[in-house]
């Protein structure tokens, strides 16, 4: 069941970054993470009363809300990145790099002892990553959007390592916590981006730049993103968090076929390599 949660986790991150992705070209990236993340909000508090048994602590709160910052981080970058280049290049980064740091940190924070075939996942994401982020020039659109999916990398990772650490009687109280903090959070970038002239559009601009179809289907990726993290909260709370995190990890599969195929994105040789080691390293990982 542990596995299964985790799978359907990686299935509804997959869709919502396609849905963000998509919306966030044709509206401010920063709206698109807001919305998300206030949409995620609004499911999770309400339906976590409805959890049976469900008597969160200081701690899970706590841990919940480390999480949240990590989401925030997360979808900005992400969204920004998909912004400027292929949702096929961006997304597949954010994915190894958020797969890999979570399984350092347990090493090292936590003392837990990832077996070889771990490790060398770990180490074959690295040259994936380079050969995935690998540009025209180190201006061009898509070596800035890897770049933009390097740091979401950092806050999944964040996100993923926290959330694990809730204790299995918190119920999805983590989660919603986790939104909080998430809705603060991009809020916050984005006034510091505003200010820093790295948002195109002003305050006003950004309340009035979007159809109410857009910003719906921008509230709808983080409702489903809010689901893939319930998910992977039960997933980790059934199977080892290795396990749990690598299998949700695999929601780039979703990004890059519709990419590839619908949206008909372009992508090099050597980055086509780069995303086959990334396949490769997180399979290493899901055969530890």
């Amino acid at each position: 069941m542990g596995a299964l949660l985790a799978l359907a986790s990686a299935l509804l991150y997959g869709v919502s970054d396609v849905v963000g992705g998509v919306v966030s070209r044709r509206m401010p990236f920063v709206r698109v993470a807001l919305l998300g993340q206030v949409g995620g909000l609004v499911v999770t508090a309400a339906a976590a009363p409805f959890v049976a048994g469900a008597s969160p602590s200081a701690p899970d709160l706590l841990w919940g809300g480390l999480s949240g910052v990590g989401t925030g981080v997360a979808m900005v970058a992400l969204f920004r990145g998909m912004s400027r280049g292929a949702m096929s290049l961006v997304v597949p980064v954010s994915a190894v790099g958020g797969l890999a740091l979570p399984v350092v940190a347990a090493a090292v924070l936590f003392h837990e002892r990832p077996g070889p075939w771990t490790w060398a996942g770990v180490l074959l994401a690295l040259p994936a990553l380079w050969l995935v982020g690998r540009g025209r020039s180190g201006s061009s659109p898509d070596a800035r959007a890897v770049r933009d999916g390097l740091a979401a990398s950092v806050g999944i990772g964040v996100q993923y390592l926290a959330l694990a650490q809730a204790g299995p009687g918190a119920g999805i109280w983590p989660v919603a916590a986790g939104r909080v903090t998430a809705v603060v959070c991009v809020a916050g970038l984005a006034l510091l981006g505003a200010r820093r002239a790295t948002v195109k559009a002003t305050p006003a601009t950004l309340a009035t730049s979007a159809t109410p179809a857009l910003r719906l289907a921008a509230a709808g990726s983080g409702v489903l993103a809010a689901g893939a993290l319930v998910c992977y909260l039960l997933a980790a709370r059934t199977e080892l968090v290795a396990v749990a995190v690598t299998l949700s990890a695999l929601y780039p599969v979703v990004p890059v076929l519709v990419g590839l195929t619908l949206l008909r994105e372009r992508i090099g040789r050597l980055q086509v390599l780069g995303l086959a080691l990334a396949l490769a390293a997180s399979a290493l990982i899901v055969a530890a």
